[in-house]
């Protein structure tokens, strides 16, 4: 196996989830300034969604990254690399999208979930 060709694989994506969370932070942040809260979200549910999607990307994507690292190492072909990468990043994307817009059940939070999932499934049916 190429290990080069899945090492690159693994940090395209480690890098686009990287991008994420950092976004999400922002996202947070600009909250925070907009609404004057340091700490907690004071009751705004916008600010409280925004905590929560980050807090869930920050939740599940290490898990994820660790499987994509893990199977960089081993030498899996860079397509089961990207494939785990596109799900999981596909789905904390959508399941951020869904929350941030609603706090309740949404079809873009059951996609993310889904999706997140599957890429966890993949990954840890490829490293056994």
């Amino acid at each position: 196996m190429d290990t080069a060709a899945s090492g690159h694989a693994a940090a395209l994506w480690v890098g686009l989830h990287v991008f994420l969370l950092l976004t999400l932070s922002l996202l947070v942040v600009r909250l925070r300034q907009k609404h004057k809260v340091a700490l907690g979200d004071e009751g705004i549910p916008e600010l409280a969604r925004a905590i929560r999607a980050f807090g869930n990307a920050a939740e599940y994507i290490p898990t994820g990254l660790a499987a994509i690292a893990v199977l960089a190492l081993v030498g899996a072909p860079p397509l089961a690399l990207h494939l785990v990468g596109l799900m999981l990043f596909a789905g904390r994307l959508s399941h951020a999208i869904g929350l941030s817009n609603s706090g309740g059940a949404s079809i873009p939070r059951a996609v993310g979930m889904v999706c997140t999932w599957l890429a966890y499934i993949f990954s840890g049916v490829a490293l056994l």
